[in-house]
C-alpha cells in the first residue's frame, strides 16, 4: 500500500511540476497554469496554490482573487499576468482557490469546466501536447506577448513604465508612449529526481525580455530575468542562479511593468545561492525560513549613483539576505490563508568617489529590515502590504533609485511601502487599488537635484477575456519632490494587452 501510493505521489508530482508557466515574485515553486506574471514557485504544505506576485514588475491579478501566482520552479510576482512578483511570490504560504459564495457562483462563475478534475493518465496526456521532451528532462516553453499604451500629463523616467516623474523646471510637458519590449520568452524544466533529497523533485527556469539597456525605443535589448536551478519538496527548496530577492516577497497587483519599484516596492533579482524551509506544525499553522547568499549588485540603476562622480565594485563578502513567514488558516482548498513575514538584508559595497577630493575604495554598508502581509478576507476581497527601512538602497530599488550621495558620500537612510486592496467583481473582471510611498531622510541630501520623496495612488480594472488573453486599464495619480527643484505631478493613463501561451 506504502510504496504504491509513494510511487504515485513521485509521478503526480512530476507531472504536475511542469505544468506551470507563470512568473510569481518569491514563493516556493509550484505547478500552475500559465496565465499570471509572476514567477511560479514551489507551494509549501498544503497549499494549493501561492500568493500574486509579484517580477516581475509584476502586475496582474491572483485568480483565486483570480490569483495568478508563482509557477513551475521558482517562486512573482513576482499570481498575475504581470510581472512582476509577478509579482512572482515567496516561499510565503500563498492563498488558494477558495470555494465561491453559492449566490455569487450562481451569478457569475464560469462554466463548469474550469473545475475539472484530471485522472493521471489524462493529465500525461494533455501535457505531451504542451511540452518537450530530452531524455530526462521535460521542458516547457511560454511567452507572453505584452503591449501597453500610455498617456502622461508629465513626462517620467523611463516613460513606458514610471520610477518617478521628473522635475516640472525640467520636462513639465506630457508624453504619450506605446511599447511592446515587455514582452517575455522563457522555458521551465523539469528534471529527474534525487535520491539523495528523499527523492525531491529538480528543474529550473530560464527567462528573458526585451527592457534591457537600447538605443532607440523600438529595439529593445535582451534581459536576463531569471535563470536557475532548484530541488524542491514539500518540506525545503535550495537554489542556484539568478531569480527573486528573498526580501519583500509581495508585489503589487499593477499594469505597468515596473510595479512601482521607485515608489515603495524593494526588492529585485539577483544571482543568489538560497535554502528554504518549510514546517507544517498543522493544517492551520505553516512556518517558513529562507536564507540567501547574493551578488553585490553596485546599482541596477544607473541613476542611483550620479553620472560619471562614483563608481563601484565587489566587496570581499556576499550580501546576506533573511525570510520567516507564519500563515494562519486552513491552507488547502476553500481555505483562506494569512500570511506575515519579516525579511532583511545586510551587506557591503565598495566606491571609489571621483570628483574631488577623489577617495579610493570606500566601505559602505547596505541593509534593510522588512515586513510584509497578505489577507484575503473573502474569496473575491482582500489587501496585501509591504513596509520597510534601510539604508543605500539604490541597487534594491529604493531610496527613489537613490543609494549613495555624492556629496556626504555616505548611505542614504530610508524608508517606505505601500498598501493595496483587491475585489473581484466577477470571476474574470478584477479591481485594485493601491498607494505607495519612498521616503528618503532629506539629511542625507545634499544635491539639489536630489529625490526627497516618491508617491503613486493607483486603481485598475484587470479582465480575463479568455485563459489565455488579458486586458487591463490603469489610472496613477504620481508625485515626485526635489531638495532645490519644482516638484514632478504626472496623472498617468495606461491600456494594457497581454497574451499568453
Amino acid at each position: 500500500m506504502f510504496p504504491s501510493r509513494f510511487l504515485g505521489g513521485c509521478l503526480l508530482t512530476v507531472a504536475i511540476g511542469g505544468v506551470a508557466a507563470a512568473d510569481y515574485p518569491h514563493y516556493p515553486a509550484i505547478s500552475q497554469p500559465e496565465s499570471t506574471s509572476w514567477e511560479a514557485m514551489p507551494s509549501p504544505p498544503g497549499l494549493v496554490a501561492p500568493l500574486p506576485p509579484t517580477d516581475a514588475p509584476s502586475g496582474y491579478a491572483p485568480s483565486w482573487h483570480s490569483p495568478s501566482v508563482p509557477a513551475p520552479s521558482s517562486a512573482p510576482s513576482e499570481a498575475p499576468l504581470w510581472d512582476g512578483q509577478a509579482s512572482s511570490p515567496g516561499p510565503v504560504a500563498a492563498p488558494v482557490q477558495a470555494a465561491p459564495d453559492p449566490a455569487y457562483a450562481a451569478a457569475a462563475a464560469p462554466p463548469a469546466a474550469q473545475d475539472e478534475y484530471y485522472t493521471l493518465d489524462e493529465l500525461k496526456a494533455e501535457m505531451k501536447k504542451l511540452v518537450w521532451k530530452k531524455g530526462d528532462f521535460t521542458i516547457i516553453p511560454y511567452a507572453w506577448l505584452w503591449a501597453n499604451m500610455v498617456y502622461e500629463t508629465e513626462r517620467s523616467n523611463a516613460g513606458d513604465y514610471t520610477l518617478y516623474v521628473l522635475s516640472a523646471q525640467d520636462q513639465g510637458e506630457p508624453a504619450f508612449h506605446v511599447d511592446a519590449k515587455s514582452t517575455r520568452v522563457g522555458f521551465d524544466v523539469a528534471g529527474p529526481r534525487i535520491p539523495f533529497f528523499n527523492c525531491a523533485a529538480t528543474g529550473g527556469k530560464v527567462e528573458i525580455d526585451f527592457q534591457g539597456n537600447f538605443t532607440t525605443e523600438n529595439k529593445g535589448s535582451v534581459l536576463l530575468r531569471h535563470a536557475y536551478w532548484e530541488a524542491k519538496d514539500e518540506t525545503f527548496r535550495i537554489l542556484a542562479g539568478q531569480t527573486w530577492d528573498v526580501i519583500s516577497p509581495l508585489n503589487p497587483t499593477t499594469v505597468m511593468y515596473s510595479i512601482n519599484w521607485g515608489a515603495g516596492n524593494i526588492g529585485y533579482r539577483r544571482a543568489q545561492f538560497r535554502g528554504e524551509r518549510y514546517f507544517a506544525f498543522s493544517d492551520t499553522l505553516l512556518w517558513t525560513v529562507q536564507g540567501s547568499l547574493n551578488g553585490n549588485i553596485i546599482a541596477d540603476v544607473p541613476s542611483s549613483l550620479g553620472t560619471g562622480t562614483v563608481t563601484g565594485d565587489h566587496s570581499p563578502w556576499p550580501v546576506l539576505m533573511g525570510r520567516t513567514a507564519l500563515t494562519f488558516g486552513e491552507r488547502g482548498k476553500g481555505g483562506l490563508p494569512i500570511t506575515l513575514g519579516v525579511s532583511g538584508h545586510i551587506g557591503e559595497v565598495v566606491y571609489d568617489f571621483l570628483a574631488p577630493p577623489a577617495r579610493d575604495d570606500v566601505y559602505l554598508r547596505t541593509w534593510s529590515m522588512n515586513v510584509d502581509l497578505r489577507v484575503p478576507i473573502t474569496e473575491r476581497f482582500g489587501f496585501q502590504g509591504e513596509y520597510f527601512i534601510g539604508s543605500n538602497l539604490g541597487a534594491y530599488l529604493g531610496g527613489i533609485l537613490q543609494g549613495v550621495d555624492t556629496g556626504f558620500r555616505r548611505g542614504i537612510y530610508d524608508r517606505g511601502g505601500w498598501l493595496q486592496l483587491w475585489y473581484d467583481v466577477t470571476p474574470r473582471l478584477h479591481s485594485n487599488v493601491g498607494y505607495s510611498f519612498d521616503d528618503p531622510l532629506d539629511r542625507d541630501l545634499s544635491s539639489p537635484a536630489a529625490r526627497r520623496y516618491n508617491s503613486v495612488v493607483w486603481g485598475n480594472l484587470i479582465y480575463d477575456i479568455t485563459k489565455q488573453f488579458q486586458a487591463g486599464l490603469e489610472l496613477g495619480s504620481w508625485r515626485t519632490l526635489y531638495v532645490g527643484k519644482t516638484p514632478g505631478e504626472s496623472i498617468r493613463l495606461e491600456f494594457m494587452a497581454k497574451y499568453t501561451f
